[in-house]
């Protein structure tokens, strides 16, 4: 069975940092690249970020570019977001995903809350 375990959200004060994990389980997690997104209330999921099956390639949303990391332990099956420079708009349910093609499906943790808030 296919798990996404999200974890490390919280309240931060804006400017502050959050590391965001994900655990992964029941599929080979080194063959597939790996993202993140979130859904902030009222609005629709924003893609944040991705990296690649080695962690040697990544992206990021302009959003985030310069203030997040991505990255990822291969031996450890998780996925990390770090997340520095915290702005209220931030704030969302930050939940990691990843597509396997071969039965068109797309996996997802059940998230883990992120506030940015004085």
């Amino acid at each position: 069975e296919v798990q996404l375990v999200e974890s490390g959200g919280g309240l931060v004060q804006p400017g502050g940092s959050l590391r965001l994990s994900c655990a992964a389980s029941g599929f080979t997690f080194t063959t597939y690249y790996m993202s993140w997104v979130r859904q902030a209330p009222g609005k629709g999921p924003e893609w944040v970020s991705a990296i690649n099956s080695t962690g040697g390639s990544t992206n990021y949303a302009d959003s985030v570019k310069g203030r997040f990391t991505i990255s990822r332990d291969n031996a450890k099956n998780t996925v990390t977001l770090q997340m520095n420079s915290l702005k209220s708009e931030d704030t969302a349910l930050y939940r990691c995903n990843f597509y396997r093609r071969v039965v068109a499906t797309n996996y997802w943790g059940q998230g883990t809350q992120v506030t940015v808030s004085s």
